[in-house]
């Protein structure tokens, strides 16, 4: 091991890390007595990503799933969880229906207004579209 003349930390090189150095360090980080970066400056570890490596390597959580491996959640967590969601669907839906219903005042205000701009300027606003056939379409009807 080699100390840095700056700081007087110790520097540590690759071949300095056991495995048994590499468990202790994620089971402190794991168990919430250091963060990474606290972890990395106690002991010297120069690489930003190494202690990240070591958690996702050695560590209990399951870095693809997003999920603790050993940890499983009560049935009084889960409830909690579940009534969490609960509360912010029923705020969603709320939401949701509250934008709805001014959708339709809007829809109503618009038709009142094109009503009243009709009788007062005597124009069809509003047209009576009833699609056509294509070209292509009366064609095909005229041959059969």
């Amino acid at each position: 091991m080699k100390t840095s003349d700056k700081s007087g930390a110790a520097k540590r090189t690759q071949k300095d890390y056991s495995l048994s150095f590499k468990l202790q360090l994620v089971e402190e980080v794991e168990q919430g007595f250091l963060t990474k970066t606290q972890a990395k400056r106690k002991y010297g570890i120069q690489g930003d990503a190494t202690v990240t490596k070591w958690l996702q390597k050695y560590g209990n959580f399951d870095w693809e799933n997003q999920v603790p491996k050993t940890m499983s959640k009560t049935p009084e967590q889960k409830i909690l969880e579940l009534e969490a969601k609960i509360k912010l669907l029923e705020k969603q839906k709320a939401r949701a229906e509250h934008l709805a219903e001014r959708a339709d005042k809007k829809v109503i205000i618009f038709d009142m207004l094109v009503d009243m701009a009709e009788k007062e300027y005597d124009i069809q606003i509003r047209k009576n579209y009833t699609p056509d056939l294509s070209t292509s379409s009366k064609k095909n009807i005229k041959k059969l």
